[in-house]
């Protein structure tokens, strides 16, 4: 079973669909039980930083995500599911995230002829050791949608990034933590082979 943890995100029901076309058991739950007995969780998002961090706090979720971790269960964020994994974000100065992770979340710089949001198609440079690119081609595409991006402070975590006017940090592995800040429920093919190899990370620990 994976659990996508509910905390009224966004992008919850694309992710469950994706899973579920790959034969996956799914459900979408804030009990506590349920998400600490899964094979495998998932923290979506799309939005606030800080409203976010306000959800999952009033549904008092912050301690089943950090006992989740504790147990080595795997455990993939998606998005701003990826940035309330680290400690802040200039989105919402004060609001503190989870901080299972070490780095911050900036601002995408202003540039001319760039776009913000950031929204498209753009390739990846990935570590060939990473585990949610095995069985990929080389700088392969994914679509991204943010105007926020993560500064990891430690480079042996960061598993892939691409260029946007800067140097992106755009998936992170950590242990059992794994993190994108693209949609692979959104990245075709690309996309789900990456949900597939978390899949099987699962079946392996």
């Amino acid at each position: 079973m994976i659990a996508i943890i509910d905390y009224d995100a966004g992008n919850m029901k694309s992710v469950e669909k994706a899973l579920r076309y790959l034969g996956e058991e799914v459900c979408i739950t804030r009990d506590r039980d349920e998400i600490l007995s899964s094979d495998r969780v998932i923290l979506p998002g799309v939005g606030s930083f800080g409203d976010a961090m306000h959800r999952i706090r009033e549904y008092g979720l912050v301690n089943t995500i950090y006992d989740v971790v504790e147990q080595g269960t795997p455990f993939l964020g998606i998005c701003l599911g990826l940035q309330l994994l680290f400690q802040t974000s200039e989105e919402c100065p004060g609001v503190s995230g989870l901080g299972l992770l070490d780095g911050r979340i900036v601002r995408i710089p202003e540039a001319a002829g760039l776009k913000i949001p950031h929204m498209g198609w753009n390739s990846l440079e990935v570590k060939p050791e990473a585990a949610l690119f095995q069985g990929l081609p080389e700088q392969p595409y994914v679509y991204f949608v943010h105007s926020y991006y993560l500064q990891a402070d430690r480079e042996e975590d960061v598993a892939a990034s691409t260029i946007y006017n800067v140097r992106i940090h755009a998936s992170v592995e950590h242990e059992n933590l794994f993190a994108c800040q693209f949609h692979p429920e959104k990245s075709s093919t690309v996309g789900l082979q990456i949900l597939k190899n978390f899949i099987q990370i699962g079946e392996e620990t």
